[in-house]
């Protein structure tokens, strides 16, 4: 749980670095993130005057479940103290609540930015969510276990091979990732430009160790798909229980390593192509949502595709 909490926003600063590169600028430094979260935390909080006990409670309730739900993802090693409970529909419901509430904290204000900004997200939710659990019942046919060490041991077996029906769900995770994070395509997370944002017009009311709270959850947020697509698509390297701290170490380095090159690839991505229109967000999504199921039907039929 420390292990991602403290990577979290380090990988935030390293996508900022690498975009700024990659624009010929010179960039904050990537521990920027660190500095602007204890910037915020020493802010007094801003409420206002019709703001319920929801709208003070969400932070934390949001920032508990993304964190629970991206310290079950075994990032370097399987088989640890809360291995167990690391279950993908358990990690879908987790960031599922988190959703809910930060569309209720949206609403609750009652402002016209964060009624958009709610309403989007619901939208975006309704199609992101199915082709999320298209994606874990194509993993569980596979792996014949949602549980992610599980999962993890298995696909680095040789029992596992070239599948196309993995293929479709890794290009389904993607892009729902993608939706999720806020990122583009499908929305800006440098901009505040009030026609197009989602996440940010949800948070605009928010200030202090609220709004520090709930950039941290979004940073874990990010983390957390980085580790979910490298944990099951790209195994290599993950420790097992009882093997030491030698390979405890090598895992984390790995893990490292996988978060670097996830980073630098979201970055590249982000770089080289624009925003699409909010409208034509539900069609990407439902792509994303035929391919998931193209993914489970095949393997449903075939068992060997």
């Amino acid at each position: 749980m420390l292990l991602v909490l403290m990577l979290a926003p380090l990988l935030t600063g390293f996508i900022r670095k690498v975009k700024a590169r990659m624009l010929r600028r010179r960039g904050a430094p990537v521990t920027q993130p660190y500095r602007d979260l204890l910037r915020l935390l020493r802010k007094e909080v801003v409420l206002a005057e019709n703001a319920s006990w929801l709208f003070r409670a969400a932070p934390y309730l949001i920032f508990a479940a993304t964190w629970v739900a991206a310290a079950l993802v075994p990032t370097f090693a399987t088989g640890l103290l809360f291995s167990w409970s690391a279950d993908l529909i358990a990690i879908v419901a987790l960031l599922g609540s988190a959703r809910f509430f930060l569309a209720l904290a949206g609403l609750d204000v009652g402002t016209s930015f964060g009624g958009i900004g709610s309403s989007r997200e619901v939208m975006i939710a309704s199609l992101a969510e199915p082709a999320m659990i298209m994606v874990v019942f194509t993993i569980a046919l596979i792996a014949g276990s949602t549980q992610l060490s599980s999962v993890a041991s298995f696909m680095m077996s040789s029992e596992v091979g070239l599948r196309v029906s993995l293929g479709l769900a890794l290009i389904a995770l993607v892009m729902v990732a993608l939706a999720e994070n806020a990122r583009i395509p499908v929305d800006n997370p440098a901009t505040h430009l009030e026609l197009t944002m989602v996440h940010e017009a949800m948070v605009l009311e928010y200030s202090g160790r609220h709004l520090a709270v709930i950039e941290a959850a979004s940073s874990l947020k990010l983390l957390l798909y980085i580790s979910l697509i490298a944990s099951v698509f790209a195994p290599w390297g993950l420790a097992q229980a009882g093997q030491g701290p030698a390979a405890y170490a090598f895992g984390i380095a790995i893990y490292a390593g996988k978060l670097a090159a996830g980073g630098f690839l979201l970055a590249l991505f982000e770089t080289a192509i624009a925003k699409m229109r909010v409208f034509r967000v539900p069609e990407f999504l439902g792509a994303a949502l035929m391919l998931a199921l193209l993914a489970t039907l095949l393997m449903f039929v075939t068992r060997s595709l």
